[in-house]
């Protein structure tokens, strides 16, 4: 969607009469160009709207209330007069408008009076552009078109409780409700738009009337990003020096407002030195960081790829050969994303960080998406999902999924079931597809939402992570080895392979960190005695039995019959090994694992 096509489906909402209340949310902040400049949104919208017959009135929570165009003053402020008067100022005689001066100048100046005293009086300020609507109606030969600046601040959601709420912001609320409510508005032809980055922002009882309908404003798409470039770059006094073209500067400030942009461009000229790949990227990821909150993602650069992976020599074929180049695909050949099952300490994370850094793309890590504030997980997800459309292609790296998204059933939370169905209808968008490569990681994957796990969303590629067996337990062993320094024959290794025996990835890294800690500041080799005695004392702890359930889950969940343990056996039947590990996973749930 371009940047400027929210006005399109703006004024279609508004000239057939679907509504005649809209929330213009998302990118409200930012620049747009009225065909010579870019301006903020209210002088574009009322450029924008500019057309005979329709008067424009705006609202700004800390001034008054503005007639956008001055020659229209006069005409509301006749119209005002008029409907307080119960008369008709056109059609007066000389004689009539003299006796009644007095009284009509007195209306003037209560007019001209309510536009000021808006300022810091919010609550006069709704009222009287409700007043003004029904004067319209009633004495005006125009149309009213009433912007509202910051409505999550005149009429903000609270708790969602109104008790919650003081007297004033009580008022302001039930004049709204009673005033969007209104049969006579409703089928009236003055508007009125609130503006608020998010409708979530804006209390229940105004966001949810039917009667009152949305209207999104996109982050700049990589065309409007450019044509920006390129305007500020003509005008500028001193030309901001970049390391390429106008074209690939566009494509590398993806998730940026324009006003960000300008700041990056504007720095440049100041300073007289391009801009680096590097100083950009940076800059995307302060902003988003910025813009989503720090508790809720971290941009992550993974510095170890894959060939820094111990083992797994199948697993990471497998990356290679086939999930590689499909992240790396665009439309139909690509894959939205990835669920990797495994038990805890598996090594799920940190081979699939290596795998992001072999992709070369951003990798952002969703750490929290929830928030204790009424309203605002759903204000959180609209700014991610803000994100993702603006950023050209990135990983969305997720660990603990199963605590992340929860479920849709009748047990789940309003505010759960709503998040959930959102980021299973985000991650099966098309517009997406391609784009965001969802890595969902999860030690626990019967947890997920089975409509995250099926076809077209991470359910294309379920992978398992298991413990290291046959050559990838030894490859562990000769990289806890490298550590001390200790040469092993085969004989070595088959007793350190017997009496490693069930350890994950993160048990071989345990025992590294011990081997290296007895052999101290010594730079002589650990004797292979030591060795096998620290590695006979080494108990991996008592979670054993919960351990094979998770990993049981990962196998049964896994759709890659080549993944699978024994695949490689000629008469490998899957079913029969599902139907075995389901047993053993009843067992488990029996004794009260699970």
């Amino acid at each position: 969607m371009n940047q400027h096509d929210f006005f399109t489906t703006l004024a279609r909402l508004l000239n057939s009469g679907q509504s005649r209340s809209v929330v213009l949310c998302g990118n409200v902040y930012d620049l747009f160009f009225n065909g010579t400049e870019y301006v903020p949104l209210i002088p574009f919208l009322c450029q924008k709207a500019s057309a005979p017959g329709i008067l424009q009135l705006v609202y700004e929570l800390n001034g008054p209330i503005r007639i956008a165009d001055e020659r229209d003053r006069r005409t509301l402020q006749d119209a005002w007069v008029s409907w307080k008067a119960g008369m008709d100022l056109g059609s007066l005689a000389v004689q009539d408008m003299t006796k009644n001066k007095s009284e009509l100048d007195r209306l003037r100046r209560d007019f001209d009076q309510h536009l000021q005293d808006a300022i810091g009086n919010p609550t006069l300020a709704l009222e009287f552009l409700r007043q003004l609507t029904i004067c319209s109606r009633a004495a005006l030969r125009g149309d009213l078109l009433i912007m509202i600046e910051a409505a999550d601040m005149l009429l903000p959601s609270g708790t969602g409780d109104l008790a919650t709420l003081n007297d004033a912001q009580l008022r302001r609320i039930s004049i709204v409700q009673d005033w969007f409510g209104d049969p006579a508005f409703l089928h009236g032809r003055d508007s009125v738009c609130l503006i608020a980055e998010s409708r979530h922002m804006i209390h229940p009882r105004i966001a949810k009337m039917p009667q009152v309908l949305s209207v999104e404003i996109p982050a700049p798409s990589q065309a409007t990003r450019l044509h920006f470039i390129e305007v500020f770059c003509a005008a500028a006094t001193a030309k901001p020096a970049t390391w390429s073209t106008p074209d690939k500067l566009a494509e590398f400030t993806a998730g940026l407002s324009l006003h960000a942009v300008r700041q990056l461009l504007a720095g440049a000229a100041y300073a007289g030195e391009p801009l680096s790949p590097s100083g950009v990227i940076d800059k995307v990821e302060a902003y988003v960081q910025a813009q989503l909150g720090e508790d809720v993602v971290e941009f992550k650069r993974p510095e170890h790829r894959l060939d820094d992976v111990v083992g797994f020599a199948r697993l990471k074929q497998f990356l290679r050969e086939e999930l590689i180049p499909r992240f790396q695909a665009k439309g139909k050949r690509s894959l939205s994303g990835a669920g990797v099952a495994g038990s805890i300490g598996s090594g799920k994370t940190f081979i699939f960080e290596a795998m992001a850094a072999e992709l070369d793309l951003p990798v952002l890590v969703l750490k929290n998406i929830r928030s204790q504030w009424y309203g605002q997980t759903d204000v959180i997800f609209e700014r991610l999902r803000r994100v993702l459309e603006a950023l050209d292609k990135v990983v969305l790296f997720v660990d603990e999924a199963d605590t992340q998204f929860g479920g849709v059933g009748e047990t789940a939370h309003e505010t759960e079931r709503r998040l959930t169905g959102k980021i299973q209808a985000m991650m099966s968008d098309p517009r997406l597809r391609g784009r965001v490569v969802w890595l969902l990681m999860t030690a626990r994957i019967h947890l997920l939402s089975p409509d995250i796990r099926r076809p077209g969303r991470v359910g294309d590629l379920i992978i398992p992570v298991l413990d290291p067996e046959g050559d990838d337990r030894r490859a562990f062993i000769r990289w806890v080895l490298e550590a001390v320094g200790g040469e092993a024959t085969d004989k070595d290794l088959a007793a350190l392979d017997a009496l490693t025996e069930g350890y994950s990835a993160a048990a071989f890294a345990s025992l590294r960190s011990d081997l290296e800690a007895a052999r101290g500041d010594s730079t002589d080799p650990l004797a292979m005695d030591a060795i096998r005695r620290i590695v006979a004392d080494h108990i991996p702890p008592a979670i054993g039995p919960t351990r094979r359930y998770q990993e049981l889950q990962a196998l049964v969940n896994c759709t890659r019959r080549s993944l699978l343990p024994g695949s490689d056996v000629k008469d490998f039947n899957v079913q029969e090994a599902r139907q075995g590990w389901a047993k053993e996973i009843r067992t488990l749930e029996s004794l009260g694992i699970g």
